[in-house]
């Protein structure tokens, strides 16, 4: 996903070498995780004779550039990248070549990944189409040196009765937002600009509330309790609580009023933790930590989860030298030198290595974050889903429509798009 926080247009990446040398040729976006990428590629190369080109571009290019490739008999792509946005439609399609005989063939152990991610960019209905690349599920970021200063934890429990700590709940954290909201502070900033910022984070509300998108048949299941609360604190949160303009904030915007330290908290991507510590991006260094988004109890998460996942197209035109690249992308060396370099990874052996774990104190908390991270409904139709939730919800934050009649509006047209995909009978 990460739509907006762009790396440059597109860029081409080759190897010298052997002419007749076989070359692979992927799409992917223009995101950290496809620079550490970019900087191991020469030892493929050079490991293996296989020349890699990496074609790199803006989100918003590369559904443009993938469809009329992977529509194709045999199309320029060897590999790609999927995100979960995607899977759905590339699925129903028949445009990813199923993993399974090539992963039984070379015992590749997919149990070391998230489970969570498997199920969002690995495996569909029982059949592995990707192996989850990084993952970009939502966490809470707040000032530890806030919460820290003796006088505001006596104020805070002068006012609420309780102490001023990491929070372990939803309520708790609410109460945390109201009380930094003072003497120039924000107790919250916010990502409300539709469709795609607004959709995901006001998602860990829904989640935090104790709330879902649909049931097990997919019947739709927003327009309740829990669903009206979501709203409605959101929409507090931005009008109350958070700075001006926050409804069309997206997340460069939000993380750099959090990075200024004009904010105590801000649910965001996980891969933005490293840069609050970025002097040249941050002036709130060592002042930022990451932890799941509370949820109504201390045993529930409400963060929401996010990633991408590696496949071959069964228009690649080299699907032999696409799984060598992927075999070894994939493997726990590359992948932990990935994450060393600030990736996000989505191995559990990744998460668990000593060196990671001593490198980034906070890699405990991003681990338990994704085993209790809640993932956003993956169907053929989940871009128009997105678009749905986008309008519907900006106009309930703008006042212009109750929390109740916003959510039936997405609940009538989640339904027909379920319908449709055959997902709801």
């Amino acid at each position: 996903m990460f739509k907006k926080l762009l790396l440059g247009s597109v860029l081409a990446l080759g190897f010298a070498g052997n002419a007749s040398a076989e070359t692979i040729n992927i799409l992917m976006e223009g995101v950290p995780d496809t620079e550490f990428v970019k900087q191991l590629v020469p030892e493929f190369t050079k490991e293996t004779g296989i020349e890699v080109n990496l074609e790199v571009v803006n989100y918003a290019e590369m559904h443009t550039k993938l469809v009329p490739q992977l529509v194709a008999p045999k199309g320029s792509y060897s590999a790609i990248v999927v995100d979960f946005y995607w899977v759905g439609e590339f699925v129903k399609a028949g445009w990813m070549q199923p993993l399974d005989d090539r992963i039984k063939a070379d015992n590749i152990d997919t149990s070391v990944y998230i489970p969570a991610l498997m199920d969002l960019v690995g495996q569909v209905d029982g059949t592995t189409y990707m192996l989850p690349f990084y993952n970009y599920a939502m966490g809470l970021t707040y000032r530890t040196d806030l919460l820290a200063d003796p006088q505001n934890q006596a104020d805070f429990k002068a006012k609420y009765g309780m102490d001023l700590k990491v929070p372990a709940t939803w309520d708790e954290y609410l109460k945390q937002v109201e009380f930094f909201t003072r003497d120039g502070m924000h107790g919250v900033v916010n990502q409300g600009l539709r469709p795609d910022p607004i959709a995901m984070e006001w998602s860990n509300y829904l989640f935090a509330n104790g709330g879902e998108y649909h049931d097990a048949n997919w019947n739709p299941t927003l327009n309740n309790e829990a669903g009206v609360k979501a709203v409605e604190q959101y929409k507090t949160m931005i009008d109350k609580y958070g700075p001006v303009g926050s409804a069309s904030f997206s997340f460069d915007e939000a993380f750099n009023v959090m990075a200024q330290g004009k904010a105590y908290s801000y649910i965001t991507y996980n891969f933005f933790r490293t840069a609050y510590d970025d002097p040249s991006k941050s002036a709130v260094v060592g002042k930022v930590e990451i932890m799941p988004v509370p949820g109504p109890t201390p045993e529930q998460g409400g963060s929401l989860n996010g990633a991408w996942g590696w496949a071959i197209p069964k228009s690649s035109p080299n699907p032999d030298a696409a799984w060598t690249f992927l075999k070894w992308v994939e493997s726990k060396e590359i992948a932990k030198k990935r994450a060393l370099a600030g990736g996000s990874p989505t191995r559990t052996d990744v998460f668990d290595d000593p060196d990671l774990n001593a490198k980034y104190a906070y890699y405990p908390a991003l681990k338990q974050m994704l085993l209790t991270s809640h993932n956003f409904p993956v169907f053929t139709y989940t871009p128009q889903l997105v678009e749905v939730l986008g309008r519907e919800l900006s106009l309930a934050v703008a006042g212009e429509k109750t929390a109740s009649d916003a959510l039936a509006a997405i609940e009538a047209e989640m339904a027909e798009l379920a319908r449709k995909d055959g997902k709801l009978k």
